[in-house]
């Protein structure tokens, strides 16, 4: 579609992979991009080698619109992500000016080896205002280098969203049925799945003291035909015997 934009999010760390650190980073991001119609089509974790966040940086740069990064611009020694986006483009790091003035200020012109890797950035980069606290991220062709700790992430991304193409929002309507297992409900889903290849259609079970059914959701950027696909899946649902087919219109 001509007004799709894509992007993808490379979040970066070992203690994510280990589980000691809960990402909510990705939820917010998805949520925080689908209001500017930026589909967020892909997620990656990665450890801290060096050799997986370029390659994982140079397929998802070329396949998507944007690329957003959170977590590794910290000042220990494993927070590589800055060399790695720096090879990645193969440009060269250097110490901003801004951020040597702005860390000088914090800490009274004390800078020791460790902070002055925070005010490293690549060579045709461009800064990412960090409105909580600590040194911004950046910039650098489609990519967009963002902290791990989510309050300060969430600062950035607010300097971020004002540099991307958007697109037309997606709409999403759901149709709850309850009583009905996926089992039931798997064939009229496919086929209205299959008659509107340009919507999708997403069938979310639940299950409860109270019962169990699946949430379906229609989702797609033209209202019309979202709307006229959530009368053709109520119609079919009730062809098929189900009794307890409830609109929401999220």
């Amino acid at each position: 579609m001509a007004d799709r934009v894509t992007a993808a999010v490379l979040i970066i760390g070992d203690e994510i992979l280990s589980g000691r650190t809960q990402d909510t980073n990705l939820n917010f991001i998805a949520k925080y991009l689908g209001t500017y119609g930026v589909d967020l089509a892909e997620a990656r974790v990665v450890g801290d080698i060096k050799e997986e966040i370029i390659a994982a940086l140079n397929v998802l740069r070329a396949r998507y619109d944007y690329v957003i990064t959170t977590g590794g611009i910290g000042p220990t020694h494993d927070d590589i992500t800055a060399d790695c986006v720096a090879e990645a483009f193969g440009v060269q790091l250097y110490e901003h000016p801004e951020i040597i003035a702005m860390m000088q200020s914090r800490w009274q012109g004390e800078l020791n080896a460790a902070r002055r890797r925070m005010a490293r950035i690549p060579e045709g980069g461009s800064l990412v205002k960090n409105a909580v606290q600590g040194p911004p991220g950046f910039q650098i062709g489609n990519v967009f280098v963002l902290a791990g700790v989510p309050m300060v992430m969430r600062g950035m991304m607010d300097d971020v969203v004002p540099r991307l193409r958007t697109g037309a929002v997606v709409i999403a309507k759901t149709v709850r049925v309850e009583g009905a297992g996926e089992g039931v409900i798997a064939e009229p889903l496919a086929g209205l799945a299959k008659a509107n290849p340009d919507l999708s259609l997403g069938s979310y079970p639940f299950f409860g003291p109270e019962g169990y059914g699946s949430n379906l959701v229609v989702r797609g950027r033209d209202a019309a035909r979202v709307e006229a696909t959530v009368e053709a899946l109520i119609a079919a649902l009730a062809d098929i015997g189900a009794r307890s087919i409830t609109r929401i219109e999220a």
